[in-house]
């Protein structure tokens, strides 16, 4: 098994995961590769341990059979530019707060890794958000997709500005609100549950537009299927605006035509057998823990 890991950071609360997850890899004789910047922190901030047995890797191809995050939600958003279209799973070490994506704790490493050893696993595909802006934005083109969102937000002011929406070329409404979240269900427990949006279950076939701090209290999130085409355009008081692909941001002049649909491809998430979205939905944000017999 040819495995990649991914990480940014390596501290008190990451230190115990890095070091099992790659104890356990040796272990099992894993092809393992560190991605080279992840590799770099690490050896700076715990120059006695000894991974010398690991190689690096600057991109990714088809040869890897999974990728393995440490870290948050965050650090998964951000493993998704490595991956991009190449069809390899991803999972997720949860050495954060919240982890709707990075769900394995430090105690259950060991466990996770032998069951995807063992093929005790099920795949859950993720749609994606592509954009497209006329003219161009150098910014956002290499890498112009999103797994949770896509967001419109005003900038340097605290005006608010008005995003022009139309739904399959026909006109919705101008929200006039601090921006505009257009999510994905991977994302509907992100940025957008924030802001008053719906939970989508990820095999949902829509997409959630949830305005941010709208100045029309009658505005309320809204839910399309993610067949449709949406077009957006900014005005305000400022020339520009800051639109955001998960935690990438770029600046945008108002006026810009931004085109947002469901990408080509979509993401592969491992998900274990001993858990679920409900589970997870259930124990982090819903109901508590579960209290059947």
């Amino acid at each position: 098994m040819k495995v990649a890991v991914f990480g940014r950071f390596y501290n008190k609360t990451t230190s115990s995961s890095v070091e099992t997850l790659f104890n356990y890899l040796l272990k099992k004789d894993v092809d393992a590769y560190i991605e080279t910047e992840f590799y770099n922190i690490i050896k700076a901030a715990a120059p006695n341990n000894n991974y010398s047995d690991f190689k690096t890797f600057d991109d990714l191809d088809k040869s890897f059979d999974l990728l393995v995050s440490v870290g948050g939600d965050g650090t998964i958003l951000r493993a998704i530019t490595f991956v991009k279209d190449i069809d390899i799973p991803i999972i997720g070490i949860n050495t954060g707060r919240l982890g709707f994506l990075a769900t394995i704790q430090v105690d259950g490493i060991e466990s996770a890794i032998q069951d995807i050893i063992d093929g005790k696993y099920t795949i859950s595909e993720r749609t994606l958000l592509s954009v497209e802006t006329v003219p161009e934005n150098k910014d956002i083109t290499s890498l112009n997709f999103a797994l949770n969102e896509i967001a419109v937000n005003r900038k340097n002011t605290t005006s608010m500005i008005s995003v022009e929406t139309y739904l399959n070329g026909e006109y919705l409404t101008s929200y006039w609100s601090d921006g505009l979240i257009i999510s994905s269900p991977t994302g509907s427990t992100g940025y957008s549950l924030s802001c008053g949006g719906p939970v989508i279950t990820p095999d949902t076939n829509s997409f959630v537009l949830t305005p941010i701090a709208p100045h029309n209290l009658s505005a309320r999130p809204l839910v399309i299927p993610d067949s449709t085409e949406i077009h957006l355009k900014v005005a305000g008081r400022e020339d520009n605006h800051l639109i955001s692909l998960d935690s990438r941001i770029a600046t945008l002049d108002n006026n810009t035509l931004i085109i947002i649909k469901k990408a080509p491809f979509k993401i592969k998430m491992i998900d274990l057998l001993n858990e679920s979205f409900l589970d997870t939905l259930r124990k982090k944000l819903l109901w508590g823990e579960d209290t059947r017999n």
